[in-house]
């Protein structure tokens, strides 16, 4: 059936029941996904790590904050941006209200990024996030986590390939403040860690479109009439929260 056409209520609850039937399966696979996330080997942290906090510089350790988990979202805000890319911003908009919940659960929730701590703190004032923001600006944090890379690798890699860019890089770009290749010398990724017994052991990693469970509006989306309603406009609508008004007003 599709999205045009019209049924009756016995029509609508026949479909739907076949629909939920697929739903079902997915919710149990999705189920044996989770296990098997956390039944992934661990990694032991030998290298120490130091990243700059609002509270100052803090280990890798000292950001649990006293809990035995630790994720982060690596958030995409450069040396050379001015101001954080909006995809990310939109996914850092629920942070604030998860993280009570994640506490909770002994998981302490933050976002890492490459600038100096100093930009970092004057955008989350004006986003008005209170979530815990380190930067890995004077580590090797992000790059280790192939989180990060040279604007220099990135010229090489892109130079000759621009064109073939999705339109929502450039835009992002721009509103971030920065060049394509500014731009793209970060990366946007989630990872899990574990302390025991002092250690810090590496646990999970997703990026791509492995992050779109943080990405709270795509599953209602998912669910309306029009779904995302993209095509190939990837992202493209999508602002900072205190962009849109004169858009959607």
């Amino acid at each position: 059936m599709s999205a045009t056409q019209t049924a009756t209520r016995e029509q609508w609850v026949a479909a739907r029941e076949e629909l939920l039937t697929r739903e079902k399966e997915l919710t149990r696979m999705e189920d044996e996904l989770a296990r098997r996330r956390r039944e992934l080997p661990r990694v032991r942290m030998e290298k120490g790590y130091t990243l700059q906090t609002a509270d100052g510089p803090m280990t890798l350790a000292e950001l649990f904050d006293g809990r035995s988990q630790l994720a982060i979202y690596h958030f995409m805000f450069g040396p050379s941006y001015s101001a954080g890319c909006p995809t990310n911003s939109s996914i850092a908009d629920s942070i604030d209200g998860l993280i009570p919940h994640l506490m909770a659960r002994d998981v302490t929730m933050i976002c890492v990024s490459r600038a100096p701590i100093e930009k970092l703190l004057a955008y989350q004032q004006r986003m008005g996030w209170s979530f815990n923001w380190a930067s890995s600006y004077e580590s090797d944090f992000n790059l280790d986590f192939g989180m990060s890379f040279s604007e220099e690798s990135i010229r090489e890699s892109l130079a000759s390939r621009l064109n073939e860019l999705p339109r929502i890089a450039h835009q992002n770009a721009a509103s971030s403040g920065t060049d394509i290749f500014g731009y793209l010398s970060e990366m946007f990724g989630f990872n899990t860690f574990a302390l025991e017994d002092g250690a810090v052991y590496h646990c999970y990693s997703t990026t791509g479109r492995g992050v779109e469970f943080v990405m709270g509006y795509y599953p209602i989306l998912d669910r309306m009439p029009k779904g995302r309603d993209e095509g190939r406009d990837f992202q493209t609508w999508l602002r900072r929260h205190d962009e849109y008004e004169s858009e959607i007003r």
